[in-house]
């Protein structure tokens, strides 16, 4: 199987990068409260960082924001990822505990205020892309049952059958979500090389070591940019 960025992404977003993390063998079963606990620090810096300003003009969203026009997206109607969770803890919310992984994740990416995603391997039918979405291709909304069907050309993660994730970095699907059973898993951290390339290296860089030490998984770091636009997973 590959992980790749298909060629029309880089020619609307050029400075686009993902940070992957590919983990086999997690046992969610020997973690400690690290990953609570990295998930209520990363509420706390998020906080610190973002609460004395308009949040959505800070320099740590406005690539997204920018991104998302970029490609006909309204940042304010579907804000990334990142934005949606941030304003939720800049709201006073803390949030719920999931999954030990999720929370992990859900953490590191409050702590570098960069988007991530968590894709169960064993899920996946074929290549998994970073693609603009073809006439017709379905997607199921985390917690729901019901598929929407969607138009040609929308940016998306997706299989060879399924779409993953709506809108880029908007919101994952029930298809592929991590699970009590899921052992293989891939990790993209999404940012952009001329403005936040360290953020998503050491959001990378934490998550493997993390997993690694608390989960026991066998793992491997990579980067997709415009001259490195696939890896084999």
């Amino acid at each position: 199987m590959k992980f790749m960025v298909e060629d029309a992404v880089f020619e609307k977003l050029p400075e686009y990068v993902v940070g992957v993390v590919v983990a086999r063998g997690i046992d969610v079963h020997r973690h400690t409260h690290m990953p609570q606990d990295v998930l209520r620090s990363g509420e706390a810096v998020f906080r610190d960082r973002h609460c004395h300003c308009d949040y959505k003009a800070h320099p740590d969203l406005v690539p997204y924001r920018e991104a998302f026009e970029t490609i006909g997206i309204n940042p304010n109607r579907f804000p990334s990822s990142i934005e949606a969770m941030g304003k939720r803890v800049l709201n006073g919310a803390a949030l719920p505990f999931i999954h030990p992984v999720i929370d992990l994740v859900n953490g590191i990416s409050l702590n570098f205020a960069v988007p991530m995603g968590a894709h169960d391997l064993d899920q996946l039918g074929g290549d998994f892309e970073v693609r603009f979405s073809r006439e017709g291709e379905t997607f199921v909304a985390l917690g729901s049952d019901q598929e929407e069907v969607l138009p040609a050309g929308e940016l998306i993660y997706g299989d060879s059958s399924r779409v993953r994730t709506r809108r880029w970095i908007w919101r994952q699907s029930e298809w592929g979500k991590v699970t009590q059973d899921s052992r293989n898993v891939l990790f993209p951290v999404d940012g952009f090389s001329g403005q936040n390339l360290d953020q998503v290296l050491a959001a990378r860089d934490q998550l493997a070591a993390a997993l690694a030490g608390e989960f026991g998984a066998l793992v491997s770091v990579h980067l997709i940019d415009k001259d490195h636009r696939y890896i084999q997973v």
